[in-house]
């Protein structure tokens, strides 16, 4: 079957670059944006990807590259969820039907595949930080470029974003700020400073009041510079009094707006005046989430991203209808009953998340247990001390994070949780290759990361049993932290027992026995060991498969066993391969002088780009396939 391409507007199609956008007048800008729009809708709707935040910055990306000279002035996108458009507008129109496919465009801005992708994000709140360095870099080196970071009001609660606010205001470097206010990240904002946006962009005092000033200062630039100099202390007087601009002038910022974010004239003025403003100053823009497209508006949350086909006007899917034997659950989903499961049975256990109730699966302990849950923003180090104060007085904390996120707190873990010896239990989701989401979102390090840290227990379930029962028995554990990983998809769809079951602490077991070659597998990766192990022995080829659960601490019985029963070892984990589950178990069969190869198998020490998990588990050799040829080149025998 042929792969559906979308078809460019009139307008669009002859848009290979910034410049050709130039080219046209300000009135037609409007239906460039509705074309931009269109097209994003209409690839999405049949190839999948992020949604929601793009097609709300669409008059903001269209102003942007029409305004500046992109790529020496430099747009510094945050998290990378709004770049689509850009993507687009920058040469990429024709290759846009391949975005987060295996070989394709990467969907998150990347310095590697254009000159127009200034700064590489997947993360939130580096945008500031990453523009402030780019413009110091341009005063050093005395150019005139300007730098722009695009931030949404979700990422603006990241520390780190306050960090680079307050340090640019110090340093007064030529930086714009454009604070992108949709009152959602992925799901709704949360924390203090969404309320104090929202109390002013629906204050219509100040709207009134912005409007007259703005047309006081118009007929001021006519006058004397003495006037003028009045109307800017008028103006910074009355904003500093009605508006978020006394937070953000109070960090040294010169702050515009709110503004109409869909109105591309009215960004097209504003960003024209900005460019010839010096110093860091911030415009605030509010835009909807979703905007042009009803079911996205209405339904910010499930719109942020689509994966399967939809009609591109009703948003109703167009997915082949699921068999009727029911999916299994994903992982995800697992830990989410099993958690209100848990905290019906202990009135102490809470549980946080930065941000990511839904894709964690925190909403059903939320809606259960409100007062016991607890969402603090994308502020994944505030969200492991917040778990580790919590463990402080005696309740045990669940922290839901994804492994690549959990990466940004890891000396929260140490110094906060680790040497306090506090009982938190870490729920790290979407560990190890995820998909299309590519190398900003792979959760390859955790094991590497925390095997380093005393008093810490890493472990990872090879089903959803197994996950459950560990769920349990860390519960009720109070000598260590736990750490719990487990992928993005699907469980194995296994007939789970309702009952928890204590689960040995550093304790594998045995999947299979065999001839001379023995697996040890770390997590649900084992599932492509029993897979290979069925291909093998219709070649007459038998294999010893052991699940060991704990990469610490290690069943060392168990692999003493494995010692004396077999002539070669492999290991398999969905993880980095330096220093993981595989590091460890090689560590413990030197320390024992045993002359037994030991073969790791993990992902190598390179990026991995995006694609299918299957794809990707193929190409760096962890797959069945994979597993079948290393078995074949320790047993000597030839590989077709």
């Amino acid at each position: 079957m042929e792969e559906y391409i979308p078809k460019a507007g009139p307008l669009l199609s002859k848009i290979q670059g910034p410049d050709d956008l130039k080219k046209l007048k300000p009135e037609q800008l409007q239906d460039v944006c509705d074309e931009l729009r269109e097209f994003i809708i209409d690839s999405v709707s049949v190839h999948g990807g992020h949604f929601g935040a793009s097609l709300g910055v669409i008059e903001l990306t269209v102003a942007l590259h029409y305004t500046y000279n992109t790529p020496s002035d430099r747009i510094v996108w945050d998290v990378g969820h709004q770049a689509y458009g850009h993507k687009i507008l920058t040469g990429r129109r024709d290759q846009f039907h391949t975005n987060r496919k295996y070989g394709g465009v990467s969907g998150f801005p990347k310095r590697s595949e254009s000159e127009y992708d200034a700064f590489g994000v997947g993360h939130s709140s580096t945008s500031i930080s990453a523009a402030l360095g780019m413009a110091v870099a341009g005063d050093l080196n005395e150019t005139d470029q300007k730098m722009v970071a695009v931030i949404g009001d979700g990422a603006m609660t990241g520390g780190m974003a306050f960090e680079a606010l307050n340090n640019a205001g110090a340093m007064n470097s030529d930086i714009l700020v454009i604070l992108n206010d949709n009152n959602m990240s992925i799901d709704p904002n949360v924390g203090a400073l969404k309320e104090y946006l929202a109390d002013i962009t629906t204050s219509k005092t100040f709207n009134k009041m912005r409007d007259e000033i703005y047309d006081l200062l118009g007929h001021f630039k006519s006058a004397g510079e003495k006037m003028r100099k009045v109307a800017s202390r008028l103006e910074k007087a009355v904003t500093a009094a009605i508006t978020p601009g006394a937070l953000f002038q109070a960090l040294g910022f010169k702050y515009y707006g709110p503004v109409d974010g869909h109105n591309v004239e009215t960004l097209r003025r504003h960003l024209e005046d900005l460019r010839t403003v010096s110093g860091p100053k911030l415009l605030h823009i509010v835009t909807v989430k979703g905007k042009g497209f009803a079911p996205a508006e209405r339904e910010q949350t499930k719109w942020h991203a689509q994966s399967s086909p939809f009609d591109k006007i009703t948003g109703k899917s167009l997915a082949a209808p699921a068999p009727k034997k029911s999916q299994p659950q994903k992982y995800q989903d697992v830990f989410g009953d099993a958690l209100v499961e848990l905290a019906e049975m202990n009135e102490n256990i809470v549980a946080i998340t930065p941000a990511m109730p839904s894709g964690s699966s925190l909403w059903p302990m939320m809606n259960r247990f409100p007062e016991r849950a607890f969402d603090v923003g994308i502020a994944e180090q505030h969200a492991v001390t917040f778990a580790a104060g919590l463990a402080a007085e005696g309740k045990k904390a669940f922290a839901a994070l994804y492994s690549t996120f959990l990466q940004r707190a890891y000396d929260q873990v140490i110094h906060d949780v680790a040497i306090q010896k506090l009982p938190v239990v870490f729920c790290i989701d979407r560990a190890g290759l995820v998909g299309a989401d590519g190398p900003t979102h792979h959760g390859l390090y955790d094991v590497s990361y925390l095997r380093a840290v005393p008093n810490m227990i890493v472990s990872s379930p090879m089903d959803e049993q197994n996950l459950r029962d560990m769920m349990y028995t860390a519960s009720e554990y109070d000598e260590a932290a736990w750490a719990i990983r487990y992928p993005r998809g699907r469980a194995t769809g296994m007939d789970v027992r309702k009952e928890f079951q204590k689960t040995p602490i550093g304790k594998g077991r045995m999947i299979r026995e065999g001839g001379s070659v023995a697996v040890l597998s770390f997590g649900p990766i084992g599932k492509y060991v029993i897979e290979a192990a069925d291909v093998m022995s219709e070649e007459g080829i038998s294999i010893g498969h052991y699940d060991m659960r704990y990469a610490k601490p290690l069943d060392t019985e168990l692999i003493d066993k494995v010692l004396a029963g077999y002539d070669y070892i492999i290991t398999l984990e969905d993880g980095a391969r330096l220093g993981g589950f595989g590091s460890a178990v090689a560590e413990y069969v030197a320390e024992q002088g045993v002359a037994v190869p030991v073969k790791i198998m993990g992902v190598p020490d390179r990026i991995v780009e995006h694609g299918t998990q299957r794809e990707l588990h193929e190409e760096v050799g962890i797959g069945p396939a994979g597993i079948v040829q290393e078995v074949k080149k320790l047993l000597g025998i030839e590989i077709a």
